[in-house]
This record gives C-alpha cells, sequence and structure tokens, in this order.
C-alpha cells in the first residue's frame, strides 16, 4: 500500500533518480543536485513552522511503499507561484481585423506573454514510478493534494492552477519550441526546459517576443501542438477535468502545454470531504476511501478500506490503517468516498 507523507532528506537518492526517469519536459525535477536539495530544504522549512497565511512555501510529498519503504511517486503543492521570480505563460486569445468599407472581417488567433498567474497556488511534481503505474496509485498521488488543500485552505490561494507537460518526443524536441528557437533563440529545447528548471528564467524576458505572436504564422507543427498535453500527462489531466479543473486559454511559454485551473471550494474532492473521529475496530460493511490525518507537519493520506458510522460521525479503520495513518481513537481524519 501506498501511503503520503512530507518529503525528508532521506529521500534524496530517490528523488534523484526519479528527476533522471520523468525526462525531458518535467521541469519541476530538474537532475541538478543543488536544485533538488533545495526542494527538500524548502519543504521542510515550510512544514517546520506553519505560517498564518499564503506565502511563498513548497508542501513536498513522497508516496512510500508502507512495506518495503520503497518511495515509488512525487506529489507537490507550490502555495504562491511569481512573488520572487516572474511566472511566464502564453494567454491564446483573439484579435479582430475588419474593415467595413472592404467588407473584410478576419479574426486571429494570437499569443501574449502575461504573469497572470502570479500570486496562485499550483499543483506540481506529480510523477509515479513506472513501476508503481497500477490500481489507484496515481489516483492516490494526484487527490491526496485536495485533501490537504481542504484542510489547510488558508495557507492557499482561491485559485489553483496546474501545468500540463506538453508535446514533445523521446529526445525532447518540442515543435511550439522549434519555432521559437529558429525567430527568437538559439538554444535547444532540453537547453531551455533545464535553465528553467534550475531558476535562471533571466533570459525569458530578454529574448521572448514582447508584443503578441500571430498564431497563423507559426508553423504547421508548432499550431498543431498550442493546449495538447503530452501522452504521458493526458492520465494526470482526466484526473484533474474530473475535479473540476478546465483550460482558460493559458499555455507554456515553451512547449505550449495546457495550464488548467480551478477555484479551491469547487474542486470535487476538496467539497466532498468531511472530517470524521477515529474509532479503531473491525469496519463492517467497508467501502473505498480517500482517506488522511488531519496533521500539518505530520501529514500522512492513503487509499483503503473504512467503514462509516454515520450515527456517531465516525470513521471505522482497522488497526493497520490507523497504524500508517498515525491516528488513535479520538482523533480526527479527512475522507472522501472513491
Amino acid at each position: 500500500m501506498l501511503v503520503i507523507r512530507p518529503i525528508e532528506q532521506r529521500d534524496f537518492p530517490t528523488l534523484k533518480q526519479i528527476a533522471i526517469e520523468s525526462g525531458h519536459g518535467f521541469t519541476s525535477l530538474p537532475v541538478n543536485d543543488e536544485l533538488l536539495q533545495n526542494k527538500i530544504d524548502h519543504s521542510m522549512a515550510s512544514f517546520a513552522s506553519r505560517p498564518a497565511g499564503k506565502g511563498e512555501c513548497l508542501y513536498f510529498f513522497v508516496a512510500e511503499d508502507s512495506d518495503t519503504g520503497e518511495v515509488l511517486g512525487t506529489t507537490a503543492l507550490d502555495a504562491a507561484v511569481g512573488l520572487s521570480s516572474p511566472f511566464y505563460t502564453y494567454l491564446l486569445g483573439k484579435q479582430v481585423h475588419s474593415s467595413r468599407k472592404l467588407g473584410i472581417y478576419n479574426v486571429v488567433e494570437t499569443l501574449t506573454l502575461t504573469n497572470d498567474y502570479t500570486g496562485v497556488s499550483e499543483l506540481c511534481t506529480l510523477f509515479l514510478r513506472e513501476k508503481a503505474r497500477e490500481g489507484l496509485n496515481s489516483r492516490l498521488l494526484s487527490k491526496c493534494r485536495f485533501l490537504f488543500l481542504a484542510e489547510f485552505s488558508e495557507l492557499f490561494d482561491h485559485r489553483i492552477l496546474a501545468e500540463m507537460r506538453g508535446v514533445s518526443d523521446e529526445r525532447g524536441n518540442s515543435p511550439f519550441w522549434s519555432w521559437l528557437q529558429e525567430h527568437f533563440f538559439s538554444m535547444d529545447f532540453p537547453t531551455v526546459d533545464y535553465l528553467t528548471g534550475i531558476g535562471q528564467k533571466g533570459f525569458i524576458a530578454d529574448l521572448m517576443p514582447k508584443y503578441p505572436i500571430y498564431v497563423n504564422l507559426l508553423s504547421q507543427q508548432a499550431r498543431a501542438v498550442i493546449g495538447k498535453t503530452h501522452d504521458k500527462t493526458r492520465p494526470a489531466l482526466r484526473l484533474l477535468e474530473e475535479e473540476g479543473f478546465a483550460w482558460r486559454g493559458y499555455v507554456d511559454i515553451f512547449d505550449a502545454g495546457p495550464s488548467v485551473e480551478c477555484d479551491l471550494k469547487h474542486i470535487r474532492t476538496v467539497r466532498n470531504s468531511r472530517r470524521l473521529t477515529v474509532q479503531v475496530g473491525q469496519p463492517v460493511h467497508a467501502g473505498k476511501f480517500l482517506i488522511s490525518n488531519t496533521r500539518f507537519n505530520g501529514f500522512r493520506a492513503l487509499i483503503g478500506d473504512m467503514a462509516v458510522n454515520e450515527e456517531k460521525a465516525q470513521a471505522v479503520l482497522s488497526p493497520e490503517m490507523a497504524r500508517l495513518l498515525k491516528v488513535e481513537d479520538g482523533d480526527t481524519v479527512r475522507v472522501v468516498e472513491m
């Protein structure tokens, strides 16, 4: 069984291996020891002292096999993006070119560079290792963050964002970036992807076109991938769409992958989750639930069988489930039926 917990220093070797496995286009996990260590340090500092409100905090979680102790996935929440360094996106919009005198009316799509997501909270760094991609593991990795959001909503923005990896091939070549590279840059996509991942974003402001780009001037290959998702990312996108996330026209400035968003209170798992009191015992007529404890720095989450005593507002958990969640009789858990 996979159990979600905050990342710890001992997870560094596995985190580096996961960064290697994630491949090109997974900007949030660069293969760079210093940057990976910074993520661990940032998360541990964020969990060490609970802030009074939203700030530049990173809440980084890992999925651990309860039998072997092996880390098999990562997932994270960035409480506020774009505060210390710019958070760029393209907005796909429209411009109208018309002449009543000539009887001409043309609607042209444009891409405009924006910082519209500044201060928004982001779902990020979702990666499940190949050998763990079975059963409900991917759902656990994605949805556990919503229980944390529901329990500690004061630490996050009301808008929740998720950037989806855009289209690129196995060598890391992006059709969208290829067009930008030809006209504005002299760096290949893997290099740009890496520089962004390690925080060296100054070249974006220096070299990106300052004015809207007319989409019909792009190559056919570049136009075809705007708002499209990498094959390996489509299952993650479907899970978010089930939760109420939708695309509002924002895309990544490098691979044109879609950025989807949802208001925190409208996220399905947040809306449907509830707090129950723990009763440790043998659940009768059990169902499948996503369950978390309600601790901040000792957060745990998993998917397992439990029963609900509606009359007493109790979650009936087996001793093993209670042990994995680190709860006892009388403690509180947050649950949502799967």
